[in-house]
C-alpha cells in the first residue's frame, strides 16, 4: 500500500467523509459542504483559493518551478433518497442521502490536497484540485466550472469514482468510452376522451402510448449496429383518472444512452419517427420535449495510462483490473472537452454488494487509500 497514505491521513479521510455523509445537500445546494471543503482546505499551507460558482470551491497549487497543469476532481452533491443504512452517521437530512459516493470523492481529494501541498517543492507546474458541485442533476455542475475558467490553460484531468460492485482498492482504467451520453425525453400523446363503453367515440391515448412503448423497444434491436452500445428505456407512464374514463393524453418518458456521437443524433431522430408514424396511424397527435444531457466520457489513451501507472506503481499490479464501458452518465465529460483526461473506478465493495443510488448504499471505507494513492502519485509524476 501507498507510503503517502498513512494511518493517521486514512483516519482522517475517513473522518471527512463521515461528516460530509451526515449532512448530505443535494445538486446546487451544496452550501455547507462547500464551506466545509473550503475551511479544510484553508487549513493547508500553500493553497490558493476560489469560489468559481455559489456551491463550488477550487484550489491551486503552485509547484516550485514552472510546468504543467493537472486538474483533480471530486463531485460533492448527494441524492433525494432516504437513507436506510443504520449507520451511526448516516443522513441526518431526510430525504437527502450520499448513495453514489460522491462524500468519499471529496475527502479523497481533501486528502490528495493535504498530501501534495506538503510536497510542493518537487511539483513542477500546478495542480488543480476542483470540487464540484450538481453532477447528479443535468445541466450538471461541471458546465458551470468550465465556462467560469477552470480548465483555462489544463493540460490533463483526472477524475476517480468509487464503485461498490467492484473489489476494494482496486482500480480500473481503460482507454476510449468509460461512460455513456445520458440524454432523455418526455412525451404526450394526445387522443380524444370519452366513455370506457363508447371506445369507438374516442381516440385511446392509452392504447397509442402503449403502441408507442413497444415501438420504442424495438429502436436498439431494429435499428443500432449490433456492434454499438445503445439502450432507450420508457421509465414512466402516466395517464387516466377512472376506470370508466378515456382520457384525452397519456404522458411518458424514459432516456436514451449511447457513445457515439452520430448514432446519438440518430436515435433522437427515430425515437421522434416512432411517435410521429404510431400516432398518426391511430389519428392521434404528439408532444416531444427531447433533451440532450451530458456528453459520453471516452478517456484519453494516454491519460488513461498516467492513470494506470500511477495506480501500478503505488498500489501493485495486482490492483489493476479490466473494466467495461458502463451506460450510466457523467458530466466529467464536460471537462474532457477541454483537455485531455480520464476517469477511473477505485473498487469499494465486491460481489453482491449494494447498488449505487441505492437507500441502503455502503462502501468499503479502506477504499479512500487506494483512491487518494493514485490521486497523489498521477500528481507526483504528472508534475515531476
Amino acid at each position: 500500500m501507498s507510503g503517502f497514505v498513512t494511518p493517521e491521513l486514512e483516519q482522517q479521510a475517513i473522518s471527512w467523509r463521515r461528516h460530509l455523509h451526515s449532512h448530505p445537500e443535494l445538486s446546487f445546494q451544496e452550501v455547507e459542504t462547500a464551506a466545509f471543503v473550503e475551511e479544510t482546505l484553508r487549513s493547508f499551507d500553500g493553497l490558493e483559493l476560489e469560489r468559481p460558482t455559489r456551491t463550488s470551491v477550487v484550489a491551486r497549487l503552485r509547484g516550485a518551478r514552472p510546468g504543467r497543469v493537472l486538474a483533480l476532481r471530486a463531485d460533492m452533491d448527494a441524492l433525494p433518497i432516504d437513507e436506510a443504512t443504520g449507520l451511526e452517521f448516516a443522513s441526518r437530512r431526510p430525504g437527502v442521502m450520499h448513495a453514489c459516493g460522491h462524500d468519499a470523492h471529496t475527502a479523497m481529494l481533501l486528502a490528495a490536497a493535504r498530501t501534495l501541498a506538503a510536497r510542493r517543492d518537487v511539483l513542477a507546474g500546478e495542480v488543480r484540485f476542483v470540487f464540484q458541485h450538481a453532477e447528479e442533476t443535468p445541466p450538471g455542475g461541471a458546465r458551470e466550472l468550465v465556462e467560469a475558467g477552470v480548465m483555462d490553460g489544463v493540460d490533463l484531468v483526472i477524475g476517480g469514482h468509487v464503485a461498490s460492485d467492484k473489489p476494494v482498492g482496486r482500480i480500473g482504467a481503460h482507454a476510449g468510452p468509460f461512460a455513456a451520453a445520458a440524454d432523455s425525453f418526455s412525451a404526450v400523446v394526445r387522443g380524444r376522451g370519452g366513455h370506457a363503453a363508447l371506445p369507438h367515440e374516442t381516440i385511446d391515448p392509452v392504447v397509442v402510448a402503449a403502441h408507442v412503448v413497444t415501438g420504442l423497444q424495438s429502436l436498439v434491436s431494429r435499428t443500432v449496429d449490433p456492434m454499438k452500445n445503445a439502450v432507450v428505456s420508457v421509465t414512466r407512464i402516466h395517464g387516466g383518472t377512472a376506470d370508466n374514463i378515456v382520457p384525452e393524453a397519456v404522458e411518458l418518458g424514459g432516456t436514451v444512452r449511447t457513445f457515439d456521437e452520430e448514432l446519438r443524433a440518430a436515435m433522437a431522430e427515430r425515437l421522434e419517427r416512432v411517435l410521429r408514424g404510431v400516432t398518426g396511424a391511430h389519428g392521434a397527435t404528439y408532444e416531444l420535449d427531447y433533451r440532450y444531457g451530458y456528453a459520453p466520457v471516452i478517456n484519453d489513451a494516454d491519460a488513461a495510462a498516467v492513470v494506470r501507472a500511477a495506480a501500478s506503481a503505488e498500489l501493485g499490479e495486482d490492483a489493476l483490473i479490466d473494466v467495461e464501458p458502463i451506460m450510466g452518465g457523467e458530466d466529467f465529460s464536460a471537462y474532457l472537452a477541454r483537455a485531455p483526461g480520464a476517469f477511473f473506478w477505485v473498487g469499494a465493495g465486491g460481489a453482491g454488494a449494494i447498488p449505487h443510488h441505492h437507500p441502503q448504499f455502503v462502501i468499503d471505507e479502506s477504499a479512500l487509500r487506494a483512491g487518494i494513492a493514485v490521486f497523489v502519485r498521477t500528481a507526483l509524476d504528472f508534475l515531476a
